[in-house]
């Protein structure tokens, strides 16, 4: 939020008016502003209000588009469900069919090892009276040896598939989608944001662009200002200060409206003094310390309370006998 730029110096507390301890100053009217705009770089599709329009909160301002959103999405949601189909397969583990192919190919492993581990052993019967040669002798043993291998390696097949995947796989599929899905929640949430609402009740006090022109990341394309929340800065001499606290009642009056009156509260006090603003008094109170004091008024009914506008605020000060 940013005060509006109709500002004027406040003038410092002085006794008039009114009854005789109350402190009595002169502020300037301003009223909070709200700048909404977009996260990222878009195009302006469509602008719903004007200048002057009243807002409420959640009330849609304007739309924007990215042509490069839409692809963006399609992908980062293709990558989810890839991501997804690979952490089901694992959790779900081998399929019946793959668990029958493995035990078929064990079967078939065995009994090719079965069958040349008698070979072998018939070929060294022959082999010492010299019925087989030596190189038959080797090429029995070879054959049995890369059976037995393989009836290893598909029992080895076999046992992973039922064991299924280890918990570390599972794990990193796990995080990949969790990765894929704030992917995919990134940019849903940046379309979401090209439609620009109202975060505030109010006044529409600027619109800055219209439909077609091109916005930058953090440009405000209308600006809300909270009329109902007028407020005004005062300035307190420190010799009046210990009067002055926080949440105390105050009534703000304006030039030309007699009669009316309008109730305030002192939201916060400066902490650290000032010099008297050098327009607002006379050489010899211009050295004075003073303290700005912050005024929000209630929600005004009348209308009158406008930005820019001065205003004299009296705080009404106990009197000596009061307890």
């Amino acid at each position: 939020m940013r005060p509006t730029p109709l500002l004027a110096l406040a003038l410092l507390a002085a006794c008039r008016g009114g009854a005789p301890d109350d402190i009595v100053a002169n502020g300037t009217l301003q009223v909070d502003e709200v700048d909404i705009g977009p996260i990222v770089p878009s195009r302006v599709v469509r602008v719903f209000v004007e200048e002057g329009d009243s807002v409420a909160p959640g009330d849609t301002l304007a739309t924007l588009t990215q042509a490069t959103l839409a692809p963006d999405l399609a992908i980062r949601e293709a990558r989810l469900q890839a991501a997804q189909a690979h952490l089901m397969e694992l959790e779900r583990g081998a399929r019946p069919a793959e668990l029958r192919r493995a035990e078929a190919q064990l079967q078939a492993a065995s009994a090719e090892a079965d069958r040349t581990a008698g070979d072998l052993a018939r070929a060294e019967q022959l082999a010492p009276d010299g019925t087989i040669s030596r190189q038959q002798l080797d090429n029995a043993r070879s054959a049995a040896a890369a059976a037995a291998a393989n009836r290893e390696a598909a029992a080895a097949t076999l046992r992973l598939l039922r064991e299924g995947a280890r918990a570390e796989q599972v794990q990193a599929a796990r995080a990949e989608v969790a990765s894929a899905r704030g992917a995919v929640a990134g940019v849903q949430a940046t379309v979401e944001e090209l439609v620009l609402l109202s975060s505030v009740a109010g006044v529409v006090a600027g619109r800055h662009v219209q439909p077609g022109e091109v916005v930058g990341a953090g440009q405000a394309a209308v600006t809300v200002a909270r009329a109902e929340r007028p407020w005004a800065r005062i300035y307190v001499g420190e010799r009046m200060l210990p009067y002055v606290h926080a949440g105390q009642e105050v009534v703000g009056t304006l030039d030309g409206v007699d009669g009316v009156r309008f109730a305030g509260t002192v939201d916060h006090i400066s902490t650290s003094a000032e010099f008297t603003p050098r327009v607002a008094l006379t050489e010899r109170e211009r050295a004075d310390l003073v303290f700005g004091v912050k005024i929000y008024f209630a929600p005004d009914s009348t209308g009158l309370l406008k930005a820019g506008l001065p205003i004299t605020v009296t705080i009404p000060v106990p009197s000596a006998g009061a307890p």
